[in-house]
């Protein structure tokens, strides 16, 4: 009962604190909901629409001009020039007025009609990953559109039935199943990852800030001594006000995303709950122990933050982790970004059960057990150490 009332008394204590900086309600209320917000809304659509694009139409018939309003129709796609040549399309690659070009050389339909096989060429920048292979992926349609309603036409002169005409044109038809995100949302598929991350970083910045402030203001040894010395009294105390502010900024953000944006989601609602609490509860344990590696409140921050944004990179979803390097995927298991990474998609976004998903349950629980290795040492600095700025 004398640990709980320590742990009580530290916590109000705590709340005061939280209550005067204004930093926390910053960090830990403000920024997150504004990331969640800014993230969800910026990809609200799913996908890129109305993407800039051109065409060099040399040819100039019925035809051609028809594979040009085809190439308009589509979402993604808008055609906002047509240019003379190809000189004058590139240019405005390189001006960043469209994404990429048809280029329809002269003699196209006639060599269409005449089935000599005429090469029509599509060009793209691949600067932006995003919108050269979602635009590649439209005027490689049109291109293929264009050449089956040539064939079609013909076939029907040719007296084939529209089931004849349907086998030859597509031998083989595809039956396209997306698992767990069929929309092809860009929102659903990123959103998902980013702003957790982020979240993360803010988690992990203040868990060490909170801690090297108490060097900085002289406070340290009166927050030991309320713990009667027992450094594990004094970080459960400390951090419990934080834990259950965290929970309710996580679980804001979960209510909000696939209860109100309805995001994809196929666990159970108990799974996010379980989630979320890993999720604060190992991003509090590393920033605990970045600050237990290195006492100092402008190294352990600086720790985190460097932690904290590489964790992004090696989450694995822009890049797969199992086409890096082998030193890099073995590296990816130390940041818990990657292992909260996969137990969404495997248990939220494909609902398979949590057994399928327990090394990465454990590697969350192995952080949040990571203050226990370095309490003795945040113990030590806390009485013994000086801040130094």
């Amino acid at each position: 009962m004398d640990c709980l009332r320590r742990i009580y008394e530290i916590g109000l204590r705590e709340l005061m604190i939280l209550r005067r900086n204004h930093i926390y309600s910053f960090c830990m209320v403000l920024f997150p909901l504004l990331v969640m917000f800014f993230f969800t809304s910026l990809m609200d659509d799913g996908l890129p629409t109305s993407m800039p694009v051109g065409v060099v139409d040399l040819d100039n018939t019925t035809t051609s001009r028809a594979l040009g309003r085809r190439l308009d129709g589509f979402q993604m796609s808008q055609v906002v020039a047509h240019y003379p040549s190809v000189a004058e399309a590139r240019r405005a690659i390189q001006r960043n007025e469209i994404y990429g070009f048809l280029y329809i050389p002269k003699g196209t339909t006639d060599k269409l009609l005449a089935s000599r096989q005429p090469k029509i060429s599509y060009y793209y920048s691949y600067t932006t990953l995003a919108a050269g292979a979602l635009l590649m992926k439209d005027m490689k349609t049109i291109v293929n559109l264009g050449s089956a309603a040539v064939g079609q036409a013909t076939m029907r002169a040719k007296g084939f039935t529209p089931e004849q005409i349907q086998t030859f044109l597509q031998p083989v038809k595809i039956d396209l199943h997306q698992i767990a995100n069929p929309w092809t949302s860009y929102n659903a598929y990123l959103s998902t990852m980013i702003v957790p991350g982020v979240m993360m970083i803010f988690i992990f910045l203040i868990s060490a800030y909170s801690i090297g402030t108490e060097l900085k203001f002289g406070t340290s040894k009166k927050w030991l001594e309320m713990a009667d010395n027992r450094g594990i009294i004094a970080v459960i105390g400390k951090f419990w006000p934080q834990t259950l502010i965290w929970l309710a900024v996580i679980y804001a953000y979960e209510y909000y995303v696939f209860y109100v944006l309805h995001f994809p989601h196929l666990g159970s609602p108990w799974m996010l709950v379980l989630l979320g609490l890993m999720q604060v509860l190992a991003s509090q344990g590393f920033g605990i122990f970045a600050f237990g590696l290195m006492p100092s409140l402008r190294m352990s921050m600086s720790v985190c933050s460097l932690w904290a944004v590489l964790s992004i990179s090696m989450a694995g979803s822009a890049f797969p982790v199992m086409g890096m390097d082998g030193p890099l995927q073995s590296l990816s298991w130390l940041f818990p970004l990657r292992h909260y990474y996969m137990i969404y998609q495997i248990t939220v976004l494909n609902g398979f059960p949590l057994h399928d998903a327990w090394f990465h349950f454990a590697a969350l629980a192995a952080f949040m057990l990571l203050p226990w290795l370095v309490m003795g040492k945040i113990k030590n600095a806390m009485l013994t150490y000086v801040y130094i700025p």
